[in-house]
């Protein structure tokens, strides 16, 4: 069997696991040897007993059977607590582990780390933020988590195996040991299987439709639109494992969720500044970037943006199309029928990237979402049809 499919079953029988110890039952952990970082960070990624109220695990807000983005549709994730609401959209977990570590080149440029900030410069230190964020899963402190873990015995077990017999006697190790262990998980197949309709196009075993192949062709042109600059890391179309993202950050004037910020109580004064929330980046010139997501399962994650402020691929390819088209049309957001609105920051757009290609018309666009659905993940596939 693809491993990928194996470490998938064995995530629903997790699943299943920890449903049944919110029912009174035994946790998938406390009936199955945890012999491995991975399999002690799968049964961590699933246990919603590591939240505040034991309502939310990391496979709430990314879920493996929802291109590992949050399968409840909302701009941002509701918390454990049941009413709090964050301010950005959850990001896919899928592909991950392929984002270099956050740094700042020679030039200047952010490039890496895991959130729309990178403010995780390692798929590690991402683990370690939701457990503890009062609007995720809400725990006190890392020594609230360590009680949490010291309730299941196959934790300490497992714990005490792969980290050391001494790990669960001091809270901060204890802590990141379960970040290395979900970090570890987060690398497996499971969540970068790359077999898509693209990869397998790429394999011989796929023919591209004229639609898709078109799609595709505008994709990496150099003349036809600019996806490339920011969604290619190989400079090779063809090339093997492509990500779709350089991991750079950039600021393509997104406007604000209004309706985001009435549910969350920030309001209308609030400004999401991006890049510039990151406690290691001081450069106003980074104000109100963002990492560039990478495109795998693009179409079946939605919302879009950093926000969540678009719910159709279709309209995040036509808001991107808006800056290179004169048409009175391109001016209007099709899903509410109203003008895009203002960047919610306005001096830094990355105006080099967003402005060098010709408008599209509608069938381009149609064909370039055609291609970005040749995308997702072999299992996401009936996902589309939804």
């Amino acid at each position: 069997m693809h491993q990928s499919m194996t470490w998938y079953r064995r995530s629903q029988a997790a699943a299943a696991g920890f449903l049944l110890l919110a029912l009174g039952g035994t946790a998938y952990g406390e009936s199955k040897a945890l012999t491995s970082k991975e399999a002690l960070g799968e049964a961590l990624y699933f246990d919603t007993n590591l939240s505040a109220n034991r309502t939310q695990s990391c496979a709430t807000c990314h879920d493996p059977q929802s291109g590992f983005a949050d399968p409840r549709g909302d701009a941002a994730s509701l918390g454990d607590n049941g009413t709090s609401v964050g301010d950005r959209n959850a990001p896919s977990a899928a592909y991950a582990r392929f984002s270099p570590t956050f740094s700042i080149t020679p030039e200047g440029k952010a490039v890496g780390g895991q959130f729309h900030d990178g403010r995780a410069a390692t798929l590690k230190d991402q683990a370690a933020g939701p457990p503890l964020n009062p609007d995720e899963m809400g725990m006190a402190s890392k020594a609230a988590v360590l009680g949490r873990l010291k309730e299941n015995r196959a934790y300490t077990a497992a714990f005490a195996k792969l980290y050391g017999p001494q790990v669960l006697d001091d809270a901060d190790a204890a802590y990141d040991a379960m970040t290395d262990a979900i970090a570890s998980f987060e690398r497996t197949d499971l969540f970068a299987p790359f077999d898509s309709k693209y990869d397998r196009f790429l394999r011989g075993e796929y023919t591209m439709t004229p639609q898709e192949e078109l799609g595709m062709t505008l994709f990496f042109s150099q003349q036809f639109t600019n996806c490339n600059m920011c969604h290619q890391l190989a400079r090779m179309p063809a090339a093997k494992d492509e990500t779709f993202t350089n991991y750079e950050y950039h600021n393509i004037g997104v406007p604000a969720n209004a309706a985001l910020r009435q549910r969350n109580g920030k309001g209308p004064g609030h400004v999401d500044h991006g890049l510039l929330e990151n406690p290691a980046v001081e450069d106003p010139a980074q104000d109100g970037k963002v990492k560039t997501p990478s495109l795998r399962n693009v179409a079946v994650t939605g919302p879009y943006m950093h926000n969540g402020v678009f719910k159709d691929l279709e309209t995040v390819v036509r808001f991107y199309n808006k800056y290179n088209s004169i048409a009175d049309s391109s001016r209007i957001n099709p899903e509410t029928g109203e003008p895009w609105g203002e960047p919610e920051v306005a001096g830094t757009l990355s105006t080099k990237e967003l402005e060098s290609g010709p408008a599209l018309d509608t069938k381009r666009i149609k064909a370039l979402v055609a291609f970005l659905k040749t995308l997702t993940d072999k299992r996401y596939e009936p996902l589309l049809g939804q």
